[in-house]
């Protein structure tokens, strides 16, 4: 199998999935579709991890949690993402103290149909890499950033490059937000 990782500039796939939003009963899961965060007119970022239950992802689902707020305030829907389904995110959930009070949706893509269109599907469990995309409110894909199954991503390195895009200005190398941008 060859990765074709959907890349920046192309329009994000569409897509209907349900999603694990609350742990209250009968409000447990909910549609999220990709054109919810552009009806809003809003930046997403759509972070997948290969499985639940497992070491690494918790970590990252938690620190994203953790700085929801700051994507808020940069006008940023945020969707966690994995192949599992809703119903194993549900007791992932419930199993485990870092991820009972996310304030994002976990996106279920049980047939698999999305990450494969997306391209990010490991060749030998068919599990999606640690993948994040930040796509702009116009549906167009504007950073990618692809990590091997065993290592954890950096959030404030999100952060940092929505806040560049954000600019749609030149942003030098380690630019944070707050520094001068480069004038053409």
């Amino acid at each position: 199998m060859k990765n074709h990782i959907v890349s920046v500039g192309s329009t994000f796939p569409e897509f209907k999935k349900l999603a694990v939003v609350s742990l209250d009963k009968d409000k447990e899961f909910y549609e999220i579709s990709s054109e919810d965060h552009k009806n809003a007119g809003q930046w997403l970022v759509m972070f997948w991890w290969p499985k639940d239950f497992t070491f690494v992802c918790p970590t990252e689902i938690a620190e994203f949690n953790k700085k929801f707020e700051d994507f808020q305030d940069r006008d940023t829907m945020v969707i966690g993402a994995s192949t599992d389904s809703e119903f194993v995110h549900l007791a992932w959930r419930k199993n485990h103290d870092d991820l009972r009070g996310l304030k994002f949706p976990m996106l279920a893509d049980t047939s698999k149909s999305l990450a494969e269109e997306l391209g990010i599907l490991e060749a030998n469990e068919k599990v999606a890499y640690r993948v994040t995309y930040i796509v702009d409110p116009q549906g167009i894909i504007r950073w990618v950033a692809v990590n091997d199954l065993s290592v954890g991503r950096n959030v404030n390195e999100v952060i940092r490059v929505l806040d560049a895009l954000q600019t749609d200005e030149l942003c030098p190398c380690n630019w944070v937000k707050g520094e001068e941008t480069l004038t053409a």
